[in-house]
């Protein structure tokens, strides 16, 4: 596997990232990805040459970092990148904030559960508009000085927000966000382009989240209707289990790019999601890694041939103006 620089750092992942949100969730009562199989899964990943981890230190209640930190126990932890994030807490009673009391309990609690003494990379998993910005970088500053984070990450938040602390942290000689993580795929219902358009321009990497549009690009939801929602989603699929599942991923937009997903899936004899990912990767403009959230070892291993196709300019371009004609 060909590594990756991950934007203006010096860090090089594998193309694809490992995200363990599913580690320990439960949805409609049904727990998503259990330990053995959460292992399994990073086996899996790790054999395959994958070497980018993401986390945070609220999936699965702190079962995902704890699992991971069990795993690379048997590993060497510099073969490794691993990302958490902060916001909401595990550590203090005082939730969903970044101040510098919560960011320095909550760190600990992830290096704690992880056992390792460093993050690769710390992301604020949104942007939290009660305490000073100028507050929380000199914070996040602090924890890279120290030697327990490489590099600082952002994830979902406004454009102007992300400007506004990279602009601080320019302005105050602090430490900056390198890696993005936005919610971002070919069929993605609202206009991400201003964000990206900043992420291009600092030289920032974006690592989406959900690049399959929760599986609606794997292309194993077919549409039953006239109505936009009309959806008929597998037995145990997250369309099935997810009552949020219609209104976060489907829409014409969605379906029309499924469409010419399908269609490029076919020419180059692979499958949908693959051609969704590649979609991702094959973006010029700044460095895309994007976030895989496997079930199965068999997922996985489907969604590492994205690496191994490649799109043509005329297949990229048909699947980009799926996205603009809807």
């Amino acid at each position: 596997m060909e590594y990756t620089r991950l934007g203006s750092t010096g860090v090089q992942a594998s193309p694809l990232c490992l995200g363990t949100w599913r580690f320990g969730q439960e949805s409609g009562g049904v727990v998503e990805t259990g330990r053995e199989e959460a292992h399994t899964l990073l086996d899996a990943f790790a054999d395959a040459g994958g070497n980018f981890i993401d986390t945070a230190n609220g999936y699965g209640g702190g079962d995902s970092e704890r699992w991971i930190g069990e795993w690379l126990a048997e590993r060497d932890r510099e073969d490794f990148v691993i990302a958490s994030k902060v916001y909401w807490s595990q550590e203090s009673r005082f939730q969903e904030n970044l101040s510098r009391k919560n960011v320095r309990a909550e760190i600990e609690g992830s290096l704690e559960r992880l056992d390792t003494d460093y993050l690769d990379v710390y992301y604020i998993h949104r942007f939290d508009d009660e305490t000073p910005v100028l507050e929380t970088m000199r914070t996040l500053t602090n924890l890279v000085e120290e030697g327990r984070v490489h590099y600082l990450g952002a994830s979902t938040m406004a454009a102007w927000k992300l400007t506004k602390a990279l602009w601080k942290a320019e302005v105050d000689g602090l430490e900056r966000f390198e890696i993005t993580q936005p919610m971002f795929h070919a069929a993605y219902r609202e206009d991400v382009s201003d964000y990206l358009d900043v992420c291009a321009d600092q030289g920032l990497a974006v690592c989406p989240y959900s690049p399959l549009a929760g599986g609606f690009l794997t292309g194993k939801y077919e549409r039953v209707g006239e109505g936009v929602d009309d959806v008929e989603a597998p037995d145990g699929s997250r369309g099935a289990l997810d009552e949020m599942f219609s209104e976060w991923y489907v829409s014409e937009r969605g379906w029309a790019v499924l469409d010419a997903v399908r269609a490029v899936a076919e020419e180059i004899d692979a499958t949908p999601a693959q051609v969704a990912l590649r979609w991702l990767v094959q973006q010029e403009a700044f460095t895309c890694v994007p976030i895989v959230g496997a079930r199965t070892v068999a997922q996985l291993e489907d969604n590492l041939g994205a690496l191994e196709i490649e799109l043509s300019d005329a297949q990229y371009a048909r699947i980009d103006d799926a996205r603009t004609s809807a």
